[in-house]
């Protein structure tokens, strides 16, 4: 005849099997773990337990959503062969817990001495809860030995066992080709439809971006300014998403969050370009006596906003939202260093001269494309995890093909004043007639050919060569070259990993078959960051000119000192036989 244990020390034996715990053989190695009467009595759970509570319940569902994972792996796996099992299938609720993640005896409920069913003088127990238990009970004297009693290889009768669900193994076979063959005659026709719409706007955009070429830089810096405006709201949509924690966002959102973003956008753009019209239009900006005090106080006056956004920021904090503000705040600042001051470069090489923007870009979409067509012609050995599509062999073979490229594209560009001359009007265009001292790197020389090498190629080609014509900037292209090659790729690799963190396709869907504007402007903001320092560093001439002079006279001179030193120029210029009538000059 059973007894029945104590309550509060009930443990089930099907529990234990589910844990995977070695039933005890000792009573050494048993601890009885007994309710003591204050833990009876219910007591308002507070905060924080409520708390962990909630995340114990998060990691339990995880745990058994993975053990549940697991099992019908092995089922699937064990379909095709003879099961020895005859209980295969997949348990509806699988527990899967850890000796830190199990909650204790006391919390976990007690069963009742009246669920108990016996069979043949063995004690059986109901269908084990799914709360772990920390240790197991110590059996009565005659529950020892009537388990003693039993056989080892005697299997114990369960008269309520586990729910089990049965996997035929018909629904586990593979689809008929009947039911299969919708859907791959559906694939190549939505490949084909892909492909020719990427193909449509990849001439859209090419087509799109030569007009603008030759309608004017005023046109080329409008296009980059849009291009940026994109960029940056793709990529600020992206806080959207996930919180820091990696919780959905709440659907009650800060009303002001959207509206700081845009404001610290227009005022970083504001104090950049600012920067940049004061620096390269200065013979007009001092010139107005309505935008020069703009222009000698545009940075105190960039501040100044730049403040007004920070307390609007401080100002619009929440409880309960903190964490989440503060991140978005250093989002955006992220987001305008990494897109604005790029576009901020791009737009100065533009006003540098046409080709430094222009040829750049065409040498990073040069080797885009042929790394595609070397990695689908014969490329094997992955590159990057980040990227499986991309090959060594496509990466290598688009190194030397954009050499090549660069050569020939350069040469054919540097030949334009229109596209190697500074601006100094964003009125003009393509047929506009401009001249300008070309920079000394556009100006072409003789190299002599070493004597033997001379011989050669005058027994090769069937004439006498003696020099070969060159020019500085074939060598600074060769530069831009290998770095759009070998570096600028890695701006690509760094926008999919960024999508693999937030685990989706594309960054937007702003031009139809390509993605996002992110997914095409990813490398050239890195191209156009390398171009600036370079020419800045090593080509760009500081020469004095008339607006340098006009800003210096204009801000560091009084009203009567500028007075004092016109008198000055037009004595000089009289005593040098050249006269001077300030009233028609002025008119």
């Amino acid at each position: 005849m059973a007894t029945l244990q104590p309550k509060g020390s009930i443990i089930s034996r099907t529990s234990f099997a589910a844990l995977d715990v070695e039933e005890p053989e000792s009573e050494e190695e048993l601890e009885v773990v007994e309710p003591s009467p204050t833990e009876t009595q219910p007591q308002k759970p507070s905060k924080t337990a409520l708390r962990k509570a909630a995340r114990a319940a998060r990691l339990e569902k995880k745990q058994q959503e993975r053990a549940a994972a697991k099992l019908r792996r092995e089922a699937s796996a064990s379909s095709s062969q003879p099961s020895h099992s005859p209980l295969l299938g997949t348990l509806e609720h699988p527990l899967e817990f850890s000796e830190t993640d199990s909650p204790s005896v006391d919390d976990a409920p007690l069963p009742d001495a009246d669920h108990l069913v016996t069979t043949n003088g063995h004690v059986h127990h109901p269908e084990p809860k799914p709360e772990p238990v920390a240790a197991p009970p110590i059996p009565e004297p005659n529950q020892r030995e009537a388990k003693e009693d039993r056989p080892a290889t005697q299997p114990t009768p369960l008269v309520h066992q586990p729910k089990i669900l049965v996997v035929p193994p018909q629904q586990l076979a593979p689809q008929p080709a009947a039911t299969a063959a919708p859907a791959q005659s559906d694939n190549p026709e939505k490949k084909r439809q892909n492909i020719l719409t990427r193909t449509l706007w990849t001439f859209i955009m090419i087509g799109g971006f030569l007009a603008l070429l030759l309608l004017g830089h005023g046109y080329m810096i409008l296009l980059v300014m849009l291009c940026q405006t994109a960029v940056y709201r793709e990529v600020t949509a992206l806080f959207s998403i996930k919180t820091i924690d990696g919780e959905e966002s709440p659907r009650e959102k800060d009303p002001w969050s959207k509206t700081l973003n845009w404001y610290f956008f227009a005022v970083t753009n504001y104090y950049l370009y600012g920067e940049s019209i004061i620096y390269y239009f200065k013979h007009v900006v001092f010139a107005d006596a309505q935008l020069m005090p703009f222009a000698t106080n545009h940075r105190i006056i960039s501040f100044t906003l730049y403040i007004i956004g920070f307390v609007g920021f401080v100002m619009s904090l929440k409880k309960g939202y903190l964490r989440r503000q503060f991140g978005l705040f250093g989002w955006v600042h992220m987001s305008l260093m990494l897109i604005v001051v790029s576009g901020h470069f791009i737009i100065n090489n533009i006003l540098e001269g046409l080709i430094w923007f222009w040829v750049p870009a065409s040498l990073v979409i040069c080797n885009d494309v042929f790394a595609y067509v070397w990695g689908i012609t014969i490329g094997r050995t992955p590159l990057i995890k980040l990227s499986p599509k991309k090959t060594v062999e496509g990466f290598v073979g688009a190194f030397f093909s954009t050499m090549l490229f660069a050569i020939i594209w350069g040469t054919l560009f540097m030949r334009w004043q229109y596209m190697i001359c500074p601006v100094k009007d964003l009125g003009v265009n393509a047929w506009s007639d401009i001249k300008c001292d070309p920079n000394p790197v556009f100006i072409w020389r003789e190299w002599e050919i070493w004597a033997p090498l001379r011989v050669s190629l005058s027994g090769l080609l069937g004439r006498n060569i003696s020099t070969l014509p060159y020019t500085s900037y074939h060598f600074h292209v060769l530069v831009m070259g290998i770095f759009a090659s070998l570096v600028a790729p890695f701006g690509g690799f760094f926008a999919s990993g960024f999508k693999r963190a937030f685990n989706i396709k594309d960054f937007g869907h702003s031009i139809p078959g390509h993605g996002g504007m992110t997914d095409r402007m990813d490398c050239q903001f890195l191209m156009g960051v390398f171009t600036y320092v370079y020419y800045s560093s090593l080509i760009r001439e500081n020469r004095v000119t008339v607006g340098s002079v006009l800003q210096t006279v204009v801000s560091g001179l009084t009203v009567e000192e500028q007075i004092q030193l016109i008198k000055d120029l037009t004595r000089y210029l009289t005593s040098q036989g050249i006269p001077v009538d300030l009233c028609s000059s002025m008119k």
